[in-house]
């Protein structure tokens, strides 16, 4: 455990030599909540308004809910996984005694600490500033339960990100493409980061739902509202930890297939 530990507090610090990245990074998200508030405050500048089963203070709650939620779970330092890959770096990981996926996940953990810290510090001030109504949990079984999907979704994107950097192993010219079009475009749409998945056609959400998108932001967020319980929550869980399963099991055959025809191209 003491390695990890170091690589923790490495990673942590690291976080700090990248100042302009990671500022780029938190601003992207506050700008993305900001448009995404004036969009649904001016649908619900009735207060009386409920469209999908949402009124004003579930669908702001909705809002300010994925500052938080996206901090825990798409902030992740294994993107750059694929530039170990394509640039021959994973060699120098290799002969090291540590697991790599460990190593990466220890980072991450750094990462979402330190973008947990800031989201938290936005939310307050954006929070001060529109002061809008916001739906506060208390049920404490729902607040687990919140817990509890919140880590399955980031074991989700963790394995997912993997599965996805591993694409340089055949394609190196091909890493950062693949993770703009899953990550930025997939992801954003399909988890449910833009907008709620059940204000979509019932086809459209049956369809979405079978995916492991929505599980990343939206059925974490729509837990915590307490708009899904009873037996569409245990079904959502259990959904929930079969793609976990899925995606852990890919992630390893990927990886046991790209070692095997890794070639360290970059070194």
């Amino acid at each position: 455990m003491k390695k990890y530990w170091q690589i923790f507090k490495i990673s942590f610090e690291e976080e700090f030599a990248y100042k302009v990245n990671f500022i780029m990074w938190r601003i992207r998200n506050v700008f993305q909540i900001i448009i995404t508030f004036f969009l649904w405050d001016t649908i619900f500048a009735n207060p009386g308004t409920v469209i999908f089963g949402y009124d004003r203070a579930m669908i702001l709650t909705y809002v300010f809910a994925i500052m938080i939620v996206r901090a825990l779970v798409l902030s992740a330092r294994a993107v750059d996984v694929s530039s170990d890959i394509g640039e021959g770096n994973l060699s120098n990981y290799l002969v090291k005694p540590v697991s790599y996926f460990k190593y990466w996940f220890t980072r991450d953990i750094a990462s979402k600490i330190l973008n947990l810290s800031f989201a938290v510090v936005e939310f307050t001030v954006l929070f001060l500033i529109f002061k809008p109504p916001f739906f506060l949990q208390t049920d404490i079984y729902t607040l687990l339960s919140f817990i509890i999907a919140t880590a399955a979704a980031i074991a989700i994107y963790f394995f997912l990100l993997f599965i996805i950097s591993a694409v340089p192993f055949w394609a190196p010219e091909l890493g950062w493409g693949s993770q703009f079009l899953v990550i930025v475009v997939v992801v954003e749409f399909f988890s449910g980061s833009l907008f709620p998945i059940d204000i979509l056609p019932v086809l459209a959400q049956k369809i979405i739902m079978a995916t492991p998108f929505p599980y990343m932001i939206f059925f974490p967020v729509e837990v915590y509202l307490g708009k899904i319980t009873g037996p569409a929550l245990i079904q959502g869980f259990l959904i929930s930890f079969v793609w976990v399963a899925i995606l852990l099991f890919a992630m390893k055959f990927v990886w046991d297939r790209g070692l095997k025809s890794y070639q360290a191209l970059g070194r």
